[in-house]
């Protein structure tokens, strides 16, 4: 089973990201069964993967993975991700508050979180304000990137939508 439909399938807010959150992930990110640089220089794998089966940091001579390892791979780093964020965010969240914050967080990892605005403000219960970061994080290597444009508009409406 994909880490897309177990997660899709669950529909009341576990604290999980939703199938949204994954689908943004996954459409971002895109797969690699090669190992790659992503826009930053850091080797990739996957879908954006930068650990390996083993738990160590992917180099660039790591072995093609199959779409079930990437997947593993995937299923794996959202875990640390939603951890992360439930250890940072002290206030609560609805499901696709914490969703796009996972696509965030997965991204940019849980120290970007822990270091920004977006959590600052999170916290202080200030969602307006907190959805106006999303855009901002739009920049890999120093360059402003239209992938990173399109991800973070994608986020903040995610971010701002209300839970069916």
């Amino acid at each position: 089973m994909s880490v897309h439909s177990t997660l899709a399938e669950k529909h009341d807010w576990d604290g999980h990201v939703n199938a949204r959150g994954v689908s943004i992930i996954k459409t971002f990110e895109g797969y690699s069964s090669k190992v790659y640089h992503c826009p930053a220089g850091i080797p990739t794998i996957g879908y954006g993967s930068i650990w390996d089966l083993d738990g160590k940091r992917v180099t660039m001579s790591q072995p093609k993975i199959t779409k079930a390892q990437a997947e593993t791979l995937l299923l794996r780093e959202i875990h640390h991700v939603e951890r992360a964020i439930r250890t940072l965010i002290r206030i609560p969240l609805n499901q696709n508050q914490f969703s796009a914050l996972v696509s965030w967080t997965f991204n940019l990892g849980s120290g970007r979180l822990q270091s920004s605005t977006l959590r600052t403000k999170i916290n202080r219960g200030d969602h307006d304000g907190a959805a106006l970061e999303f855009p901002k994080w739009r920049r890999a290597g120093g360059k402003i990137l239209q992938g990173l444009v399109k991800r973070r508009a994608v986020e903040k409406t995610l971010y701002e939508e209300a839970c069916a």
